[in-house]
């Protein structure tokens, strides 16, 4: 190493050495400032990635902000106009407000269309679309002289579709007694009904009760005699048919089919 020691000046070199020597202790002494480790950037890297994740989920979509944030009704009728109120009713247009007695007058022409009716019938139906006592009575009374209402008509045709008339066909083939409650019930006198019934042909009514039985003897094939007797005598009975007749009936028309006859009461114990 050289000496320096002596009087002589140190060599042009030194300085710039010297100066490179403290810049690099001062450099040393220093807190780092040159490359961060990879620890630090992995670290700034996660802190940018979570804060720019944050700002995406605060931050509402275009899709959710101008269409699921809305109403689906809001959606479909944009730019369609609400329905505006209806406009008054013209009085004027309207026309005079309808006849009460016009407007009853249908009731009953539109009740007695393709099938007869009671005036009591037709009565029941005026008050049940609120007509006046008055003028619903004034009508009737009117339909009654043209003939439009005849309850003794209404009770014979009444008779001849559900009564023994219609022995041979499907009807309900009723007695009179049964058919005297249904007339009463549709507001027939019991005067007018008894004259209807009247007219009935004994013999007609005992072969509508032998139609029934015979009927009624298709479903009875496996069922006792005395059984069979107990159910076709309770049928005839609903119909209106007295005891006796249903008894002498049924017995009957049992032994025509071949089964033995049943025991059972006296006839004129059933009547």
């Amino acid at each position: 190493m050289p000496d320096f020691s002596d009087d002589r000046p140190p060599p042009s070199w030194l300085g710039d050495v010297s100066d490179g020597v403290d810049a690099w202790t001062r450099r040393a002494s220093a807190p780092e400032q040159g490359p961060r480790s990879v620890e630090a950037r992995s670290a700034e890297a996660r802190s940018a990635d979570s804060q720019s994740v944050e700002g995406v989920a605060q931050r509402p979509s275009r899709h959710r902000s101008e269409g699921r944030s809305q109403p689906r009704g809001a959606r479909r009728g944009r730019g369609r106009r609400e329905p505006s109120a209806p406009p008054p009713e013209d009085a004027v247009a309207a026309g005079p407000p309808a006849d009460p007695e016009a407007v009853a007058r249908k009731i009953l022409l539109d009740q007695l269309t393709g099938q007869a009716r009671s005036r009591q019938q037709l009565a029941d139906k005026l008050e049940a679309k609120e007509v006046p006592a008055d003028l619903a009575a004034r009508l009737l009374d009117r339909f009654e002289e043209v003939g439009l209402i005849d309850d003794e008509a209404f009770a014979r045709s009444w008779i001849a579709s559900r009564g023994a008339a219609g022995s041979t066909g499907g009807g309900k083939l009723l007695a009179k007694r049964a058919l005297a409650q249904e007339l009463r019930r549709k507001g027939v006198a019991d005067e007018v009904a008894r004259e209807a019934l009247d007219e009935i042909d004994p013999a007609e009514e005992e072969e509508a009760a032998r139609a029934l039985v015979r009927r009624k003897l298709r479903s009875l094939a496996r069922v006792d005699d005395a059984t069979a007797t107990r159910r076709l005598v309770g049928m005839l009975a609903r119909k209106g048919y007295g005891g006796g007749v249903a008894f002498a009936v049924v017995r009957d028309e049992l032994a025509r089919a071949g089964r033995d006859e049943p025991d059972g009461p006296d006839e004129a114990d059933l009547d």
